[in-house]
């Protein structure tokens, strides 16, 4: 299929090579990278599980070891967003 642009399947691997890039650069989250990109979260995951595998597996290497960071810390994350909502309601 072609879309006017790239072929489709030049234009997913392209923006799967992007987000890990990104995700790279900036520390991400997959929520954050999906905000970047107009995407899913679920389409980043795939992208960087799935499809950056196949593509390159040096670089969803090391996509996957920032995201896993970010996963483990996730639940401290949410503790001070929690905390920053009741600091500011307190006053």
């Amino acid at each position: 299929m072609y879309d006017g642009g790239f072929p489709v399947k030049d234009y997913i691997e392209e923006r799967a090579m992007a987000v890990a890039g990104y995700i790279i650069e900036h520390n991400a989250t997959v929520r954050q990278a999906a905000k970047q990109f107009g995407i899913s979260k679920s389409t980043v995951h795939k992208d960087i599980t799935e499809r950056l595998e196949q593509i390159n597996p040096g670089l969803a290497k090391e996509a996957r070891i920032v995201l896993d960071v970010n996963k483990s810390e996730r639940h401290i994350r949410g503790g001070l967003a929690t905390r920053e909502k009741y600091l500011h309601h307190s006053l």
